[in-house]
């Protein structure tokens, strides 16, 4: 049995022996708390709904009530709720269990600058989520070096805390410390970013098997999950199947939202699985989010030619060469314009998806997977 799913047995256990007590002591106010935290951590919402609205008629106006009240509006997605809540207990309380919780809010609402200014740094180093969150939000901001220093110095507070382990794994991937990364996935356990970490170690090991083994358990565990969803479609896409892949890395694409890069792998595997009409789309989607990102340019050259307009792809092709001279996708561009025969243009797409092209010795594999990394451009 999973160690999760042994302790939501236990606590549901708890939670019945905590009712039976309060039945002989309905107004006890710290039975009412533990029986509520209970629910909570069970997701008993309806009990902990009841339990919390008796706390605070026993205790009006207490923090404890209202404190509880935020964590249930943040179990049913009331971030907003949940923020306002906890803006006025932080007027009367300055702990570290607000300010961790107020932070959430405000990062689950889009306001991350005002997130990382609530993790202080009693409450990253009191609380093993809070450090988590830090990293997590300076990783997403692109301070990476800082990142990897905040989350290396956490785990020597916190060595077992899952959630730290499995992120730490992710943001060694993407500074490429393949060690820590491997380390940091190995002690994360079932836990479902560590499980995708994983899965994407598998891939730089050349094992797309196993790699879609880890990035299935993870999905089951937690399907709002993109990086598993890139990483599946790539091993999808290692092992030449393009339609599936697409399916995957649109997902992924979708559920990252403004990743441009997650968009073009998304084209390019539409593009092998010969749907035009679809990749083009997901590469005009990348173009609208980043104009200025060369690979866009390139990947539409391409699919220019797949439609027989050479003057359009030629334009692309120059545009996305100025921006970036090292452009892959223009590079194939123009080695498929260089072919005497366009019959061929398909044939030589797919032998380069294995086989390095151009002076930078990329496969398109190493390129689309590269891409589809979560990292700032």
């Amino acid at each position: 049995m999973a160690h999760t799913e042994q302790t939501m047995i236990d606590g549901r256990a708890r939670l019945s022996r905590l009712l039976g007590f309060l039945e002989s002591e309905p107004d006890n106010v710290e039975l009412l708390l533990d029986a509520a935290e209970a629910a909570l951590d069970t997701d008993d919402l309806g009990t902990a709904e009841i339990l919390i609205d008796r706390v605070q008629a026993v205790t009006p106006g207490g923090a404890a009530g209202a404190y509880l009240k935020a964590m249930l509006a943040m179990k049913r997605s009331r971030f907003g709720e949940a923020r306002d809540i906890l803006t006025a207990l932080s007027l009367r309380e300055d702990a570290p269990n607000i300010r961790f919780s107020l932070a959430w809010c405000q990062a689950m609402l889009g306001d991350k600058a005002a997130a990382l200014e609530e993790l202080n740094n009693e409450t990253v180093e009191q609380i093993a989520a809070a450090a988590m969150l830090r990293m997590q939000l300076l990783h997403e901001a692109g301070e990476l070096d800082g990142a990897l220093e905040l989350g290396k110095g956490a785990l020597t507070r916190f060595p077992d805390d899952l959630g730290l382990l499995s992120a730490l794994a992710t943001l060694a991937l993407d500074v490429e410390d393949v060690d820590l990364a491997r380390v940091c996935a190995s002690r994360g356990g079932d836990h479902p970013e560590a499980l995708a970490a994983a899965g994407v170690l598998d891939l730089c090991d050349g094992d797309p098997e196993a790699a879609q083994a880890h990035f299935d358990r993870s999905l089951a565990i937690r399907g709002q999950n993109p990086r598993a969803w890139i990483g599946r479609g790539l091993s999808a896409l290692i092992r030449s199947d393009a339609t599936g892949a697409a399916g995957d890395l649109d997902r992924g694409a979708q559920q990252f939202g403004d990743h441009v890069g997650s968009w073009i792998a998304a084209g390019w595997a539409y593009y092998l699985a010969g749907d035009m009409p679809s990749a083009a789309e997901r590469f005009e989607r990348a173009l609208a989010l980043d104009p200025n990102f060369a690979e866009c340019h390139g990947a539409l050259a391409v699919i220019d030619l797949a439609q027989g307009d050479t003057q359009s792809a030629r334009r692309r092709t120059s545009i996305a060469l100025r921006l970036d001279r090292n452009c892959f996708s223009a590079a194939l561009a123009q080695l498929l314009m260089s072919s005497d025969n366009p019959e061929q243009s398909r044939a030589i797409l797919d032998q380069a998806f294995h086989t390095p092209i151009g002076s930078t010795g990329l496969t398109m594999a190493a390129y689309v997977a590269g891409l589809s990394r979560p990292t700032i451009h």
